[in-house]
């Protein structure tokens, strides 16, 4: 076990430093610019912050708050520590979940798929691409695998309340995390039917830790925004109109078709294969009891409209122990010591081990190579003088690159000076069919809205744009006016559009910095990121 915790704090440690790559915008914007703004008094707040009924809760972005207070304190925050402390914090977390997972499989099938389990795991490549970020759903894996580890398997309800707080922890950081709740306890009081001293004794406490949670997270909710607050209620209903929807929707099989490939990658034969001998003689009630939880939550969360790989990865953990059944029961022997350590080469034919380990190349090519341009941008924005660096603009689709988390220019924290496009969603009750953001109206026409919300000559004083974007949570106001910055920061795919690299280089801007991405889906941030300066 010591050997296992080591090995997974330096790995996921590693991982979080060496990662230069963009993945998810909720990492800066739900996470790390929220504190910053908590220690620095500067940096953007989306509108789920500042809506007149906001969804996020300040607990998961509080955690990184002693360490921007003590790079304040040390008068170290204009380091390159400002960036890397808060990696390896989000590092020391995500080991928790390698750390614990042996606990959860020996509980679930036993000592001898202990190896393959933490083997699939310090291998996984979505482990690599998500789990070291700061993005909630890294600590809601950690969390749920943590509390899985204390789940009465055997109905032995020993450790049920230790269970029952990290459960609660877990739904606090995502609300959404409750579906899977409401099986596993479910299931526990079904089995514990027979046994009423005992059913009365986990009601009584899964009561007890519910109520006691409530109180907390309204206390801390109300205390944060200055008025009476709950957000988990206010995450439900706002995701329950058509807001979650603005972001996208995918068909109902999302999560079988793409979800569950992207997750397991080259285990997913092994994940079902396992799933099929559970059914089968060798199955044992807690590992039917496993498969039915993720079944269960799978098939939940497809009925939502709006869908994201990330948000399966607490169910991650799981399906690493189904494929270490499949790879210890059918395609390896028995070891014949089960004392050795988990972090051992595993028990798994040549083949099959030269198969799983081409995840290693491809969690490499994602970490540090793949969507990176949009944080190099960032580095080299933060290195350029701060008396050069008074205006900064960002024509691109909002949230695609980190904000003052990583740039932390207090010069740039008035109004104007730093922008980017808005995309706020239709909070307002508006037909979402019909509804377009900012960001959608630059789009339609890039080179009529530089026309029409730009003034005709670049003022050379670079003065802070009047009215750049919407107030984040607020009502809507179309009426943006921006004044030309020293700087403008597009993706390449923007230069392609007809006019656009014309008027920009007539008004007297040059490029001065291009940095290159992999593959990119969306359309609109291909041709990686160029920084143009006047």
């Amino acid at each position: 076990m010591q050997t296992v915790t080591l090995f997974a704090l330096c790995l996921r440690v590693l991982i979080a430093l060496l990662t230069r790559t963009f993945f998810s915008a909720d990492a800066y914007f739900q996470s790390l610019e929220v504190a910053h703004r908590a220690v620095y008094g500067f940096g953007h707040l989306t509108w789920e912050w500042r809506t007149a009924r906001p969804i996020r809760n300040i607990l998961y972005p509080a955690l990184n708050i002693p360490v921007y207070w003590l790079l304040k304190i040390l008068k170290l925050d204009h380091t390159s520590l400002l960036i890397s402390g808060p990696k390896v914090l989000h590092g020391i977390l995500a080991a928790g979940t390698d750390i614990w997972l042996p606990d959860l499989t020996r509980k679930v099938l036993g000592e001898r798929y202990v190896q393959n389990a933490v083997f699939l795991s310090f291998t996984s490549f979505f482990h690599a691409l998500s789990l070291s970020r700061s993005n909630s759903n890294s600590l809601e894996t950690t969390l749920t695998t943590i509390a899985l580890s204390y789940y009465p398997w055997d109905s032995a309800i020993a450790g049920v309340r230790k269970c029952l707080a990290l459960a609660a922890l877990t739904c606090v950081m995502r609300p959404t995390n409750a579906v899977l709740w409401v099986y596993a306890m479910g299931a526990l009081l079904w089995h514990l039917r027979r046994r009423v001293r005992d059913l009365l004794s986990v009601i009584v406490d899964a009561a007890t830790v519910g109520l006691t949670t409530v109180m907390l997270i309204f206390l801390l909710d109300s205390a944060y925004y200055g008025q009476p607050t709950f957000t988990p209620l206010n995450f439900f209903l706002t995701n329950l109109s058509s807001v979650s929807l603005f972001y996208g929707t995918s068909p109902w099989h999302y999560y079988l078709s793409q979800g569950f490939p992207l997750l397991c990658t080259t285990c997913l034969p092994f994940v079902l294969h396992g799933a099929w001998l559970v059914l089968g003689p060798s199955g044992t009630p807690p590992s039917r009891l496993m498969l039915g939880l993720i079944v269960w939550t799978v098939g939940i969360y497809s009925l939502a409209g709006h869908k994201e790989w990330r948000f399966l990865h607490p169910l991650l953990p799981l399906l690493h122990i189904l494929a270490s059944k499949s790879l210890t029961d059918a395609f390896a022997p028995a070891p014949s010591d089960s004392t050795r350590s988990p972090i051992r080469l595993p028990r798994i034919r040549t083949p099959y081990l030269g198969f799983l380990l081409l995840t290693v190349p491809a969690s490499i090519y994602v970490a540090m190579f793949h969507a990176r341009a949009p944080i190099s941008v960032m580095y080299y924005l933060r290195d350029i003088p701060a008396i050069e660096l008074d205006t900064v603009g960002f024509l691109m689709p909002c949230h695609s690159t980190p904000w003052q988390a990583y740039l932390h220019q207090v010069e740039l924290a008035d109004n104007g000076r730093l922008w980017a496009l808005g995309c706020e969603p239709p909070l307002h009750k508006q037909n979402i069919s019909e509804y377009q953001s900012q960001a959608d109206i630059f789009y339609n026409s890039p080179v009529a809205y530089l026309k029409e919300r730009f003034p005709a000559e670049v003022d050379v004083t670079f003065p802070p744009s009047p009215f750049p974007s919407c107030v984040p949570g607020e009502a809507p106001d179309d009426r943006w006016r921006h004044e030309w910055p020293r700087y403008l920061v597009m993706f390449g795919a923007l230069l392609d559009e007809e006019g656009v690299r014309e008027a920009i280089e007539g008004k007297g801007y040059a490029e001065v910095w291009i940095g290159t991405d992999g593959w990119e889906g969306d359309a609109r941030r291909r041709g990686g990121v160029r920084v143009w300066k006047y």
